[in-house]
């Protein structure tokens, strides 16, 4: 077989795209370390920080336009015939449309056709207009999920076994911390001994509102050695959806409820670690890393059974129905009250998140490449 002459466009790396961003940084070294019988061309612009690839048979591009830049459109051809590019990998929708070479992209979910109201009416025409033309230009997709796979398949209307599945994993830094790394990140972020936690946005489908809501429900039925528990809060937040803190001083409940907008991501794992729950309930998911990394450091978990989270966290989770505060409310205590509960979904977790890995996602990634040349 003859080495390819691989592209992969490394421009969506910054803090405007943190879930694309992880992505990237999570697969680039894993692939480029499978790539070393074919060549890698990493796509960048000035000043992006990458994870260091030191391989002899990687080589960065600089490019002047940016990923949303009508000029990529001419400049990214230009520098894949200039550079012999057997075949472009794009992480996004948004992506250079007339390419001289193979064009893979990766679509995670199609979040904005499922809960259109996330985007405004224009910003919903740009993302059709931009799937669309995604899916016309590219040979082979990529998703993350078989849920994300079958909604793709039937909102596009094109064959499933064209869209391959190569899901993601949690990185290796999310494993049990020791106490004294827990202990530091508690005393920094000011959070209690005892926390139930939750990581991600809060964008409508994560369902913020109804997690508070349970949570309310929780506090006067706490097991008595859990009765000063907080709720955690972690994530980036939009100001144009309503904010934890607001809701959660609407219903009273700012002293029990404890709001993180700037964890720094070397800090998560500790903070996983130290909760004595992971909580999430959102009611779609392409893929759900959250919960994956919360497994990951021994963390038991309860999150809704809707997307793809059933399939993420198979057996190893309690899930409850998302649309009930009742379900999250009664899944939350279930497991503080019950020891054995508790230890058991610690346990399944860790298992359940060693099934992932990015080399196992990078194996994937370049068997599409391979199957197009």
């Amino acid at each position: 077989m003859s080495p390819l002459r691989i592209g992969f466009d490394a421009r969506y790396a910054t803090d405007h795209f943190p879930g694309i961003g992880r992505y990237i940084t999570s697969l680039l070294p894993a692939l480029s370390d499978l790539c070393r019988s074919h060549r890698l061309f990493v796509l960048v612009n000035a000043g992006q920080s990458l994870p260091s690839l030191a391989n002899d048979a990687v080589e960065y591009v600089p490019v002047r336009s940016g990923p949303f830049a009508l000029g990529q459109q001419f400049e990214v051809p230009l520098l894949a015939r200039r550079w012999r590019l057997d075949l472009l990998h794009s992480p996004y929708i948004v992506k250079p449309y007339l390419l001289p070479c193979h064009s893979v992209v990766t679509i995670y979910d199609v979040l904005p056709l499922r809960y259109p109201q996330t985007l405004s009416p224009r910003g919903r025409r740009f993302y059709r207009w931009s799937l669309r033309l995604a899916v016309q230009s590219a040979q082979r997709l990529i998703t993350i999920s078989t849920v994300s796979r079958d909604d793709l398949a039937f909102h596009l209307r094109i064959p499933r076994e064209h869209i391959a599945v190569t899901p993601l994993a949690a990185a290796p830094t999310f494993a049990p911390q020791p106490i004294d790394e827990i202990t530091d990140v508690r005393l920094r972020y000011g959070l209690p001994r005892r926390y139930v936690l939750y990581v991600g946005s809060n964008k409508p489908h994560k369902n913020i509102d109804r997690l508070i809501r349970a949570w309310e429900r929780v506090i006067p039925a706490l097991p008595a050695r859990y009765a000063d528990t907080m709720l955690v809060i972690a994530g980036k937040f939009d100001p144009q959806y309503p904010l934890p803190a607001a809701i959660a001083a609407e219903r009273g409940l700012s002293a029990r409820v404890k709001v993180l907008s700037n964890v720094a991501d070397a800090d998560l794992p500790a903070l996983y670690s130290g909760a004595l729950l992971f909580v999430f309930p959102s009611s779609y998911e392409g893929f759900g890393l959250p919960p994956l990394e919360a497994m990951a450091c021994g963390t038991p978990v309860v999150c809704a059974y809707a997307g793809s989270l059933p399939e993420v966290v198979d057996e190893a989770a309690l899930t409850v129905d998302p649309h009930s505060m009742h379900e999250i409310a009664e899944g939350i205590l279930r497991v503080l009250r019950s020891p054995d509960l508790y230890e058991l979904l610690s346990r399944r977790g860790l298992r359940q998140a060693a099934r992932f890995s990015w080399q196992a996602t990078a194996q994937a990634t370049l068997a599409v490449y391979e199957q197009i040349r």
